[in-house]
């Protein structure tokens, strides 16, 4: 190559990376930023770290960050490009504004699904839980998903599983990791209520991994991997979970703090649920005490009131993308509300594609889970933070642009027809954003 065509070469590199690194900015500039991570894997100068507020963003490696350490550090053998080993390739614009989550989401309507207006596509449901104990105990809601993943590993169905755990360093910190065994992922199990970033990692677009990820996440790697023929036979597996939010990382530290391990002080281990249903937020210490609090205390009072805008004005926190999803299939009162009392951890899960449903027959006949069938409006009814989510979410939106607000493009969710009935409350919501937005915009000397 001469010298001429190597400088147009590299003339174009650099302006394909700015006009990427500019629409990343958009994205995070307007708040719209899930933190999935998904577009480090196309810019390779890009990396997630903690923002002033607690949240994972992206920014140049060579940036200076309030965060000085990665949140998702890479271990040895990670198939993480080296930093600027790879040029922004020619799509790549086109690829993040088809899979950013604070770009656009589109409804997926897999083959021979059906549909319900707030849980999404499915082929079946059932009431799950793992048949081991110990994962079934360590699992947030029954270990269904951990069993399944874990199963796979064992089987050489999957060569590695993509998901989070807490930081072996600092436990009050959560990573994206890749699990090669089922020691790993019973070590992974449980929900962690904290910033992460699954589909920052390598591996989740490979043949052979099974991802466990947030629907934002799960919904950006589905978009990076689909195919032009629609085919998903060699693409990873998608597994996502039920989802209210990502809080800050701030409120874990608080939390922590609150119950006795302030920052700067020794932690030996620190989980948010699980190890029973629905699990307690738990803090251990070196010395071999612990304090902990209830799903309520913490999730209700500390954790889900810091979770960010973008999460607050999502279209799919039930894990529409995914072959799979899990979510917890809570006891209900005389009055249909869940209630969050101790018991032995129960998962729906429900079959979203072809794929999905054949891994969830085999694990079932593989005697990896028990099931039985339920129906999906039984699972609506004791999820009601996602259905009046959804269903009062075009009030949000349309509020958040009246306000002058840039919102993410939401396709195929039937947003405006499931307002309609609950007409009233979408307008009490739509003002109510619209105030919040205006008086943020004047702090921010922003004109709406």
């Amino acid at each position: 190559m001469t010298a001429t065509a190597r400088a147009s070469t590299s003339d174009a590199t650099g302006a394909r990376t700015a006009a990427l690194r500019a629409a990343v900015a958009r994205v995070v500039a307007s708040g719209n930023c899930s933190g999935c991570g998904a577009c480090t894997l196309l810019d390779p100068g890009l990396r997630m770290r903690l923002d002033e507020e607690g949240n994972l963003r992206p920014v140049p490696v060579d940036s200076q960050p309030v965060d000085t350490q990665p949140v998702d550090p890479q271990p040895a053998g990670s198939p993480q490009a080296p930093v600027d080993s790879a040029p922004v390739g020619p799509d790549a614009l086109r690829r993040f504004e088809e899979a950013c989550p604070g770009v656009t989401v589109r409804a997926v309507r897999p083959p021979s699904t059906r549909r319900h207006p707030t849980m999404g596509p499915y082929l079946r449901v059932w009431m799950a839980w793992a048949t081991d104990t110990d994962v079934r105990f360590r699992g947030s809601s029954g270990g269904a998903l951990t069993a399944i993943a874990a199963w796979m590993l064992e089987t050489g169905q999957a060569a590695r599983m993509v998901g989070a755990r807490a930081d072996t360093q600092e436990p009050r910190r959560t990573v994206s990791v890749s699990i090669l065994s089922r020691e790993e992922a019973l070590t992974a199990a449980g929900s962690r209520y904290a910033p992460t970033a699954s589909a920052s990692r390598p591996e989740a677009l490979l043949p052979g991994t099974v991802m466990v990820g947030k629907p934002c996440e799960v919904s950006a790697i589905r978009a990076l991997t689909s195919r032009p023929d629609g085919r998903r036979d060699d693409n990873p597996v998608l597994l996502s979970f039920f989802c209210a939010g990502t809080p800050s990382q701030h409120a874990t530290d608080r939390l922590a703090a609150q119950l006795g391990s302030p920052a700067g002080t020794p932690v030996t281990d620190l989980w948010y649920r699980g190890r029973g249903w629905p699990g307690r937020f738990t803090v251990q210490r070196p010395d071999g005490t612990s304090s902990d609090a209830s799903y309520d205390e913490s999730w209700g009072s500390a954790l889900g009131p810091a979770t960010q805008w973008r999460c607050k004005i999502c279209p799919d926190g039930v894990g529409e993308s995914a072959d799979i999803t899990a979510a917890d299939f809570w006891e209900s009162d005389e009055k249909g509300y869940p209630v969050f009392a101790d018991g032995d951890g129960r998962s729906a899960l429900i079959a979203r594609t072809e794929r999905g449903y054949d891994i969830v027959l085999r694990a079932i006949e593989a005697g990896v889970i028990s099931v039985s069938t339920i129906d999906l409006d039984e699972l609506a009814a004791v999820q009601p933070l996602q259905t009046t989510r959804r269903s009062t979410l075009a009030g949000r939106l349309a509020g958040a642009r009246l306000a002058g607000d840039s919102v993410p493009h939401f396709r195929g969710f039937g947003l405006l027809a499931l307002a309609l009935p609950r007409l009233r409350e979408v307008v009490r919501v739509a003002r109510g954003t619209y105030r919040r937005a205006r008086d943020r915009r004047a702090a921010a000397g922003l004109r709406s």
